[in-house]
């Protein structure tokens, strides 16, 4: 089914703010973020002892006559990161009004293009039960994340997912290179502990997103109740139940909800991780500009 992913007006309003980095990385050359070590940019870090070898071209004069010892300026180096935006494409994304599923892609468009405004590369992996799909490769420039944004509107929602298996299997996760962005509704009973723990041994900044309807956040129903589970795949799975819903278990639902919420935030700071949790509900702009700045990924 397609989904209009695309909004040209918002893009634009994305060029006001950017991708903020919590530590200098190894990147690749040619980029605009400082890395860990000396460059040859032109923005001055520090100095250092002159040893044989060095360019003699670098030693300040000024320094030495004053302190009749040479020394020689070293500059910033800047690398080019390589952010990875990892979009949940279970059944239950599909769920909710507004749709978890248009929100998820719109939410990753807006972090792709925030990456390549940065001069950084961005590739969009497509998670389908234990195992991540590539959407169109490594992008560089704001044309290719805007054709990447095209091909998902035909991005299909089924199965179920398992995001610990399908990053840990994945061939290519980086390493101290850039940004890890997983969006998720997180109703899975995989380890996404486990995920978080991988990513930032491997020296990747890590960003999870919950999304959930406003249905699954304050849900409404009551009495006799035959649940369905999206991920079942015949009537008779165990997950599918009926069930009398009144305030007692509205009540219990919200207090499980809040600890959930609150485990995965209280995880993620003792990793040195971000979190959000967005509403399908909320404008874009609240979830990018507003939860973004509140969690230091948007400056």
């Amino acid at each position: 089914m397609k989904r209009k992913v695309l909004d040209g007006e918002f893009l634009e309003k994305l060029e006001s703010v950017s991708l903020a980095m919590k530590d200098a990385m190894t990147g690749l050359f040619g980029g605009s973020r400082k890395a860990h070590g000396y460059g040859n940019t032109v923005e001055f870090a520090d100095f250092r002892e002159y040893v044989p070898g060095d360019d003699l071209r670098r030693i300040d004069w000024n320094v030495y006559a004053r302190f009749q010892k040479y020394f020689i300026k070293l500059f910033t180096d800047e690398r080019q990161l390589h952010h990875r935006v990892i979009i949940d494409c279970s059944a239950s994304m599909a769920a909710g009004k507004p749709e978890k599923a248009l929100t998820a892609l719109r939410i990753a468009t807006a972090f792709g293009y925030l990456a390549v405004c940065a001069m950084d590369r961005v590739s969009f992996q497509l998670l389908h039960d234990d195992h991540l799909d590539d959407l169109c490769g490594t992008l560089i420039g704001k044309n290719a994340v805007c054709n990447a944004a095209l091909l998902m509107e035909d991005v299909e929602f089924y199965g179920e997912s398992d995001l610990e298996k399908a990053v840990l299997n994945y061939p290519s996760p980086g390493y101290d290179d850039g940004m890890t962005v997983v969006i998720s509704d997180f109703l899975t009973e995989s380890n996404w502990k486990s995920l978080v723990d991988f990513l930032v041994y491997r020296h990747r900044e890590v960003l999870l997103i919950q999304l959930m309807s406003p249905e699954e956040i304050n849900p409404t129903m009551a009495g006799d109740i035959h649940l369905i589970d999206m991920e079942s795949d015949r009537p008779g799975d165990p997950r599918n139940v009926r069930m009398k819903i009144g305030k007692g278990f509205l009540k219990a639902y919200h207090q499980a909800l809040d600890d959930y919420r609150k485990e995965i935030s209280e995880f993620c700071i003792s990793r040195g991780a971000a979190y959000i949790f967005a509403s399908t509900d909320q404008p874009i702009e609240q979830i990018i500009f507003e939860k973004g700045y509140e969690s230091d990924i948007i400056r």
